[in-house]
């Protein structure tokens, strides 16, 4: 067994603080890490999604840093793609039906490597994408496959905070978490 599997959560985060440091690259899931996993359809069978402003306000925190954030998702729909552009987010990769060749050619465009890299999953499928990272992360209520085998485990579930979380660890060592916790945000919120 892991030995970091039996540390309190929150010592978790402290041991992978040295990997932490090292993301440039935060690449999400979407259904069911930046939604709650469910899928809505309108009276025209539009697909409607719920996003969380608190995971918004988190990847412009992020942003902000000067990590590059993207999206990797197996689904379609249009919602995804109107969240990343409302958000600013460049890289918006959806339809992948093979994650882990996205991530690289992502990671190739970028010009970044697997070890800066962190990935946000909540179910098996999500696996997959394990070689090409340097941080796999799950939510809290993802698949126990993928909680057993991830990196970290967000406090969190999808759709509920989990991405602000994640801004959180990745943020506070650093001078712009103390500024933002002492001064607040002063951009608009999303």
């Amino acid at each position: 067994m892991d030995p970091l599997r039996s540390l309190p959560r929150r010592l978790r985060w402290w041991s992978q603080r040295h990997r932490l440091a090292e993301v440039r690259l935060v690449v999400l899931d979407v259904d069911g890490v930046l939604t709650d996993g469910g899928l809505w359809y309108g009276p025209q069978g539009e697909l409607i999604k719920r996003f969380d402003v608190r995971d918004g306000l988190g990847i412009r925190l992020m942003q902000q840093a000067g990590l590059e954030v993207a999206l990797l998702s197996g689904g379609r729909g249009g919602a995804t793609e109107q969240r990343a552009a409302h958000l600013g987010i460049r890289h918006c990769l959806v339809g992948a039906a093979d994650k882990p060749v996205a991530l690289a050619a992502l990671q190739a465009t970028v010009g970044l490597p697997a070890s800066a890299t962190a990935f946000v999953g909540d179910d098996v499928n999500d696996l997959a994408v394990r070689p090409e990272v340097g941080l796999l992360i799950a939510t809290a209520d993802a698949a126990p496959p993928l909680r057993r085998r991830a990196d970290l485990v967000l406090g969190h579930p999808g759709g509920r905070g989990a991405v602000r979380e994640l801004a959180e660890h990745l943020l506070r060592p650093t001078p712009l978490w103390h500024d933002l916790s002492t001064h607040g945000w002063r951009d608009r919120n999303d």
